[in-house]
């Protein structure tokens, strides 16, 4: 350790983009001050995950009645050359529903685990989730557009907030740029 960095502490070596000292064993961790709007931002990476989830459970709860929507849409404006199967119909709204479960429960995991490495100072945190609110979105908008999903609706709008507090400028010291130059 040189002359430079002798005494400092891991919030001040944060913020020349510089890594914590490691611990030895028996050491306890520092404390480290985490900037309100940070903390705020990570109870609403988390609530946009739930609220996701959640939104998913709340579709296959309701798919009976979305997979009879669909037959009676493709029943009254049918496909010329194509028979309507209906178990087929449901048989592929239910796959989808399944695997629109899976992408949320694995955007909410993301979310969590992101958010909280964020939580801790981690930049490259901060930009995989602002890759993920810019992703999700971008399925709100072109996949999902002709739809109304109000959980999709509140969990972007969640997002969206999460993101902003993770960027105020009050911040920006909590997410060290690190130098490109080597040491």
């Amino acid at each position: 350790m040189s002359d430079s960095t002798a005494g400092e502490t891991d919030d001040e070596r944060r913020k020349r983009g510089r890594a914590p000292d490691p611990l030895l064993p028996g050491q306890k961790p520092p404390v480290i001050t985490v900037p309100t709007p940070v903390v705020i931002s990570f109870w609403l990476w988390i609530a946009a995950g739930v609220v996701l989830v959640a939104g998913q459970i709340a579709l296959l709860v309701l798919k009976q009645e979305l997979t009879d929507g669909i037959i009676k849409q493709i029943t009254a404006n049918p496909v010329p050359g194509q028979p309507v199967d209906p178990a087929q119909i449901a048989s592929g709204v239910n796959t989808l529903l399944w695997m629109l479960l899976g992408g949320a429960v694995t955007f909410a995991v993301l979310f969590a685990l992101f958010a909280y490495k964020a939580r801790e100072g981690t930049r490259s945190a901060r930009t995989v989730l602002t890759v993920g609110a810019v992703f999700l979105v971008l399925v709100e908008l072109f996949v999902l557009r002709g739809t109304l999903n109000v959980f999709l609706l509140v969990a972007t709008l969640l997002t969206a907030i999460a993101l902003i507090l993770m960027y105020l400028p009050s911040v920006g010291d909590f997410f060290p740029k690190v130098g490109r130059e080597l040491p």
